[in-house]
């Protein structure tokens, strides 16, 4: 009996994470197509950043800036890949080289 107690306990709380996860997701959507008004505080012109509050719309994250501030439009990560081989051979250099390693062969000898 206890167990169809629990059963039925998980299974409306099932039900219930299902229909927030539902709800949410509409809310999210309706919340995208919204656009909210800019913000205009004391707070948002006393750092070094000039372009929070003069600009209208969306300003891009500092990390995709250059420099002289322009967007980056090349990738911000590229991977190449290698070989197991390859990378047992970096991480055994980097191991090696390790300041702990040193100890403990010092202490083997």
């Amino acid at each position: 009996m206890l167990h169809l107690l629990y059963i039925l306990a998980f299974t409306i709380l099932a039900f219930i994470a299902v229909g927030n996860l539902i709800r949410n997701l509409i809310m999210f959507s309706f919340d995208r197509d919204r656009s909210y008004p800019a913000r205009y505080s004391s707070m948002a012109n006393q750092g070094n950043y000039p372009y929070v509050g003069s600009r209208k719309g969306l300003t891009p994250h500092p990390e995709l800036l250059d420099s002289s501030g322009n967007l980056i439009k090349e990738p911000l990560l590229v991977m190449r890949s290698i070989n197991v081989d390859d990378a047992r051979q970096q991480l055994d250099a980097l191991y090696e080289s390790s300041p702990g390693q040193k100890r403990e062969s010092q202490e083997e000898g």
